[in-house]
C-alpha cells in the first residue's frame, strides 16, 4: 500500500498538495481547524482545477480525532500563528520516528515545531508554488516552482512521493539562504497586495506599488546580508518581479487572508524583520510600516 501522508492545514497550499499527492495515488488524511474547508475535503474531495476550468476531485481522508496508527510522514501548511498548536498535535500523529516537513511562510516555524517534536523529527523546505483557494476543499494553481528541501537523514522517501507527485524536488544542504530568499519575496509582495487588493501581477503595472515592492525586497535583502545570508538570487529586487510576473493571476496568501477576514501572517514576515532590524539596530522602515498597516486592516 503506498504510504499515507498528513497533512496540517485545509487552506490553498494545502488543498494544492493534498490533490497532487492524492492523484498520485497515495493516501492523504487532512486536520485543522478551519470548518468549512474540513466539511468540503471530507464531502468532495481535495478539487483541483485546471487551467482550462475543468475540476477534478482527488479523494482525502479529514482526521477527526486521534488516529491509531502514527504517520510517517506529515507536511506543515498552516499559518504561522498556528504553528505551536499544530506542534502539539503532531506530537500525538506522528510516529516517533516520523518527519514533519515545514513549507511555511515566515521566520521561527521549524524552531518551534523542533521544540515540541524535537530536532530530528523536523525538517525545513521553502516554495513559491502559488495557489488560489476559490471555494473551501476547491484551488487552482497561481504559479509553480521548485520545492527545495533541506537534506535530513529521514527526508529521502518522502522527497520521492513529492516527486512523483509532480513537484519540482530540489535538496539542498541548507535551507537558510532559500528561506531569506522567499522573505525578501513575501516581504514585498504579500503585504503590498493584501493592503491594495491587487493580484500579484498587478502590482507591476502600478509605478507607485511598484517603487515599494523594491524598497521592500532592498530592506529586507540588505538586513539579511547584515546577518552574513546570502541570497538564492543576486538582484533581490529583479527576483521579486520575476515572481510577480510568474504568479501574475495568483491572490496571495495574504490577500486571500484579508479577504475572508482572518488573521494574516503578517506578524512572521515584515512583524519578525521589523522586530529583528530593531534588535540589530538597522532600521526597518518599509517592513515596519507593512506591519501596521495590515494590521490595521486584519481581525484583532
Amino acid at each position: 500500500m503506498p504510504d499515507s501522508i498528513l497533512i496540517a492545514g485545509s487552506g490553498a497550499l494545502a488543498t494544492l498538495f493534498a490533490a497532487r499527492l492524492s492523484a498520485a495515488g497515495n493516501p492523504v488524511t487532512m486536520f485543522g481547524t478551519w470548518s468549512q474547508g474540513l466539511t468540503a475535503l471530507k464531502a468532495h474531495g481535495a478539487i483541483l482545477v485546471r487551467p482550462d476550468g475543468s475540476e477534478v476531485a482527488h479523494p482525502v481522508h479529514v482526521l477527526a480525532e486521534t488516529p491509531a496508527v502514527k504517520f510517517q510522514h506529515a507536511l506543515v501548511l498552516v499559518k504561522s500563528w498556528q504553528t505551536e498548536r499544530v506542534a502539539v498535535q503532531l506530537g500525538e500523529f506522528l510516529d516517533r520516528d516520523g518527519l514533519a516537513i515545514t513549507l511555511q511562510n515566515g521566520l521561527g516555524n521549524r524552531q518551534i515545531l523542533s521544540s515540541l517534536l524535537g530536532a530530528e523529527r523536523v525538517a525545513q523546505g521553502v516554495t513559491t508554488l502559488g495557489a488560489t483557494l476559490l471555494a473551501p476543499g476547491k484551488v487552482r494553481l497561481g504559479g509553480d516552482g521548485p520545492l527545495s528541501l533541506e537534506v535530513h537523514p529521514r527526508l529521502d522517501a518522502l522527497a520521492g512521493l513529492l516527486e512523483r507527485a509532480g513537484f519540482q524536488v530540489h535538496l539542498v544542504p541548507d535551507a537558510n539562504s532559500l528561506i531569506w530568499g522567499k522573505l525578501v519575496i513575501n516581504s514585498a509582495i504579500n503585504p503590498l497586495t493584501a493592503i491594495l487588493r491587487l493580484k500579484n501581477g498587478e502590482l507591476l503595472q502600478n509605478p507607485a506599488a511598484k517603487r515599494l515592492m523594491a524598497n521592500l525586497a532592498l530592506e529586507t535583502a540588505t538586513l539579511a546580508a547584515r546577518q552574513g545570508i546570502s541570497l538564492p538570487f543576486p538582484d533581490p529586487v529583479a527576483a521579486v518581479e520575476e515572481v510577480a510576473r510568474l504568479t501574475a493571476d495568483n491572490l496571495s496568501s495574504m490577500l486571500q487572508d484579508v479577504m475572508r477576514s482572518a488573521p494574516t501572517e503578517i506578524d512572521a514576515i515584515c512583524g519578525a524583520i521589523h522586530n529583528l532590524g530593531d534588535s540589530l539596530g538597522f532600521p526597518t522602515p518599509y517592513n515596519g510600516c507593512m506591519y501596521r498597516l495590515v494590521q490595521a486592516i486584519s481581525p484583532s
